[in-house]
Parts: structure tokens; C-alpha cells; sequence
């Protein structure tokens, strides 16, 4: 068997490899905090009336108009948190630091 129809045999079902797994991972929903959902709303605008229009290329367009902001939307899951999460903590606190003595033992010539 040539390396071009190896290639080109099919993985089987359970297979582990990346190319398999990284498909697998690639298939599965978003679970991020980012994602929005049916209850948050982007931010958008609409236009309420026109002040001008004009003639371009024979076509009237709107030259000025004003505009109404429609903010942003976010629900309770989907909102940050008021505080930066803490990246470290302490694993096992055993009191004040002890600072660092060397020891100097006496010791004895030999002649």
C-alpha cells in the first residue's frame, strides 16, 4: 500500500488522534460567559427623522438624519463582576515567614 491511499483510509469511530479529537472539540457548544443569550440585547441605533436629503447619482439618499442609541443589555449571568477575579491564593499559611540563619558549627583543627 502507497502513502497517498494510507492518507486516505477513514479513523475509526473511538479514534484518538488530534486530528479526530480536534474536530470533536471544534463540534461542541460554546459554554463562555461571552456567548449572549435570549435575554442580552446588543447596543444599536435607529434613525428617527430625517433633516436632509439630497440627490446622488439620481438616487435621493438621506444626508443627515438624527439618531436614537438603543444601549446594550446584559443579564444577571452575563454581567462582569464589579471586581477583578483573583488569580492566586494562598495554598497553606503557616504563620510569619522565619527569615534565614545559617548555622556555623565549630570545628576542630587536626594537626
Amino acid at each position: 500500500m502507497n502513502l497517498s491511499n494510507y492518507l486516505r483510509l477513514p479513523h475509526p469511530e473511538d479514534c484518538a488522534c488530534s486530528v479526530c479529537w480536534s474536530g470533536r472539540e471544534v463540534a461542541k457548544p460554546a459554554r463562555s460567559r461571552s456567548t449572549p443569550c435570549a435575554q442580552c440585547r446588543p447596543a444599536s441605533v435607529q434613525p428617527i427623522r430625517t433633516i436632509r436629503m439630497g440627490k446622488i447619482a439620481g438616487v435621493w439618499t438621506v444626508l443627515a438624519s438624527e439618531w436614537a442609541v438603543i444601549p446594550a443589555s446584559t443579564c444577571e449571568k452575563h454581567t462582569p463582576p464589579a471586581r477583578p477575579p483573583k488569580y492566586w491564593s494562598v495554598v497553606f499559611d503557616t504563620g510569619k515567614p522565619t527569615p534565614y540563619v545559617p548555622i556555623h558549627e565549630p570545628f576542630e583543627l587536626e594537626a
